[in-house]
């Protein structure tokens, strides 16, 4: 069984990430569950300037729209909620919309590279409080730029002990090593494999135990074949995942990565 944790949709920027890929990658590479947050949700470019607000995409409409394709495939797709951390605390209406859809929704999607606002940051307060009331994981982006430093991430999920938190990417664009120190001193704190060398992945397992480590991929961010190949036509990954890795740990640890600890911290049924 296979459970990505980290998947979208949505066309932002230079992204365009079509509902109908996503469906057709997790038919073809038999990907069990995925949980999808939508992207038209960033604040900031890739470069870090603030995009105009009346260039972003309505965040209650952009919710709206993951619920609705989610609600078609509950059997294969969970919700991750993308908040503005630049917005601040949503209105009642959305808060309404999360109360109404709970049993499709399973974490709290952050991007602090796409906000240009740390998760240790006041601003990211109002997160927490609907993460403690709800029950929900935080998963978030780092890497790339100061805000999204893994240890800002750290430095959240040591100030919130009821929160679990993800460090998706382990410091994307690095060694991972900042991250890897970070992810065995919280109980509350998890990695995510995605865009992570293997190498990193069995070192965090060796340290930590296989239950700190989740699988994610950003699919299909390389288009349909995100699991095959990247847009160059080389090799992804994620086939080492796939593959070679169940040669370098124990089918426990193995199916752990890929699917237990999502079950667990995400409460998959």
């Amino acid at each position: 069984m296979i459970i990505d944790t980290h998947t979208h949709i949505g066309h932002m920027l230079n992204f365009n990430m079509k509902e109908s890929d996503l469906l057709y990658s997790i038919e073809k590479y038999n990907i069990d569950f995925s949980l999808v947050s939508n992207i038209e949700c960033v604040e900031a470019g890739h470069k870090g300037h603030i995009i105009p607000k009346f260039l972003q995409k309505n965040e209650q409409k952009v919710l709206e729209r993951t619920l609705g394709f989610v609600r078609k495939h509950p059997d294969k797709l969970g919700a991750l909620i993308w908040l503005k951390l630049r917005r601040g605390e949503p209105g009642g209406k959305f808060i309404k919309t999360i109360e109404d859809n709970l049993d499709i929704i399973y974490g709290i999607k952050l991007h602090p590279f796409h906000s240009r606002v740390a998760p240790d940051d006041k601003k990211a307060e109002f997160v927490y409080k609907l993460a403690e009331k709800y029950s929900l994981p935080v998963v978030s982006h780092t890497g790339g730029c100061e805000e999204a430093r893994s240890i800002h991430l750290y430095n959240a999920a040591n100030a919130h002990p009821n929160i679990n938190f993800v460090m998706v990417h382990m410091d994307l664009g690095t060694d991972n090593r900042e991250a890897l120190e970070l992810l065995g001193k919280l109980p509350n704190l998890y990695g995510d494999t995605t865009w992570v060398p293997i190498q990193t992945t069995v070192e965090a397992i060796k340290r930590y135990g296989s239950e700190k480590m989740l699988f994610g991929s950003d699919n299909p961010i390389d288009g349909r074949d995100t699991y095959l190949c990247n847009k160059t036509g080389d090799r992804s990954l994620y086939q080492q995942y796939f593959n070679e890795l169940k040669k370098l740990i124990s089918a426990e640890d193995y199916d752990n990565l890929m699917y237990k600890n999502a079950v667990r911290l995400f409460k998959i049924k």
